[in-house]
């Protein structure tokens, strides 16, 4: 490990074998995996950027399992990488590439240990999915309504980790809101027990909040209590078409006037991402047969019978059209239709790599300069780039645009990811312009650590770098991240 990365003294090469031994008899040998082969799922992320080498991957059993093992690399200086589903989009959950570093996969402790039905709550493992933490709150008839593309694959602790966002933030917050308490393991080896389900706990610093987008740079979440809610009754969801990015500027503020608590998803799309997810995802296709620049996928939801959503979209949709902010509109009218109008959606990420090279950014901007940043980024990536291909997508309701761009066709696919350095320095020129915010929901991890300076006043690195001091003074908590 280099010492940029540790603080205090290093193990010698026997010390630091007799450590990697003794973490192996923990988890025993069957979950210690040191065969390129087996390691070969937890050191390649998604899109191939990073790939690291691990001196083993640890999968451990249970709490006391992972302090055991932070215990032993504590004493011994070696960095340990904490890994969920390995979703992640910015490199935080691969290891170094020279086996200087553990990674620790938090995939066996996936139990749903209670779900309280009627206190709105449920305690649940980090390596259980989010898909698995959907199905045991509808199980109790309840709602955990954090959904993301990559929930049948991403983990409670990673999602927690990260703060993750997804299409149900605008009515339920992200993964910090739905989050009453914490279970983690801290540096040294002791695990806090914060698995607390109160509502109201005004007792002083909000560790929990610490711990939650902190990338598993303080300490390794092992459990979360998290907050459950009512299942909506109804759901209305509708396929808009709309002229300009201003006139879906228009029907959000009119969506959440009429809808008001009701207004359960609201995501924006452009016509050249719809093109791709039809282009490149089988049994595809968009339900509105004139084109239009942009597409909104809109979800009311009630919590009464009789037909309220699907009255109250209809009401919504009619008074767009007066307004003339939309052009054309489709309302679900079965679960497969729904399925099939959120599949468009969720495949834009997929469809882009039939088009080659994609430069990816997840940025957050205020929602009233969303219109603005897209005129803007747009134009800056030409100027690097002629004929490069904006694919805008995201979240309109909390301000959490993804920004990709694809290769221009013709050009290499080699040539155009060496131009992801200046052409990401440009987007995130505008980004300051507007005061806005280079990670919305992905976080830092390996790809923008650097950039974070940028974005953070010298006070606050500097706070950051006290944190981290104070809760993993000899730096074995995920090398190299964030900071």
């Amino acid at each position: 490990m280099s010492a940029s990365h540790t603080s205090g003294r290093h193990s010698t090469s026997d010390e630091r074998a007799a450590a990697l031994a003794r973490m192996a008899v923990v988890v025993g040998t069957a979950h210690a995996l040191a065969d390129p082969e087996r390691q070969a799922p937890y050191v390649h992320e998604l899109r191939g950027l990073y790939v690291g080498r691990p001196a083993l991957v640890l999968r451990p059993g249970s709490p006391q399992e992972v302090a055991e093992l932070l215990v032993i690399a504590n004493n011994a200086r070696i960095g340990v990488v904490p890994q969920g589903g390995n979703t992640g989009l910015v490199g935080g959950q691969i290891p170094a590439n020279d086996s200087s570093e553990v990674v620790l996969s938090l995939s066996r402790l996936n139990r749903v240990r209670s779900v309280d039905a009627v206190g709105g709550t449920m305690i649940i493992e980090a390596g259980a999915t989010l898909a698995g933490a959907q199905a045991a709150a509808n199980a109790a008839g309840r709602l955990f309504p954090l959904s993301l593309p990559s929930e049948e694959s991403c983990q409670i602790g990673g999602v927690l980790a990260t703060n993750a966002g997804g299409v149900g933030v605008l009515a339920y917050g992200n993964a910090r809101s739905l989050s009453l308490g914490l279970e983690v393991v801290t540096a040294d080896g002791r695990i806090w027990d914060g698995l607390r389900t109160l509502k109201k706990d005004n007792t002083g610093y909000d560790l929990r909040d610490l711990f939650i987008g902190s990338e598993g740079t303080l300490g390794i979440i092992t459990a979360a209590a998290l907050k459950l809610y009512p299942r909506p009754v109804e759901t209305a969801l509708a396929f808009v078409a709309l002229p300009d990015i201003e006139a879906v500027g228009a029907f959000f503020r009119l969506a959440e006037a009429r809808g008001h608590t009701g207004l359960t998803a609201f995501e924006f799309m452009s016509r050249f991402a719809l093109d791709l997810v039809t282009r490149h995802i089988p049994d595809t296709r968009v339900p509105i047969r004139t084109p239009a620049s942009w597409y909104v996928l809109i979800e009311l939801s009630s919590h009464e019978a009789g037909g309220l959503a699907d009255a109250s979209m209809q009401r919504l949709l009619t008074e767009a059209a007066q307004a003339e902010l939309i052009t054309d509109a489709v309302i679900a009218a079965s679960l497969s239709q729904s399925k099939a109008l959120w599949r468009l959606r969720e495949s834009v990420s997929e469809a882009q790599r039939g088009e080659g090279g994609s430069i990816k950014h997840d940025v957050s901007v205020p929602i009233a300069r969303i219109a603005e940043f897209v005129t803007k980024a747009g134009d800056a990536v030409q100027t690097i780039c002629p004929g490069a291909r904006p694919v805008v997508f995201g979240h309109f309701g909390d301000g959490n645009v993804h920004y990709n761009v694809t290769q221009p066709e013709g050009m290499g696919k080699a040539e155009f990811i060496a131009l992801w350095t200046p052409m990401t320095k440009l987007v995130h020129d505008v980004i300051a312009t507007l005061s806005g915010s280079i990670s919305a929901e992905h976080g830092i991890g390996q790809m923008k650590r650097n950039e974070l300076r940028r974005f953070k006043s010298p006070l606050e690195i500097e706070l950051m770098r006290k944190i981290k001091a104070a809760f993993d003074p000899n730096g074995i908590l995920n090398p190299g991240k964030v900071l």
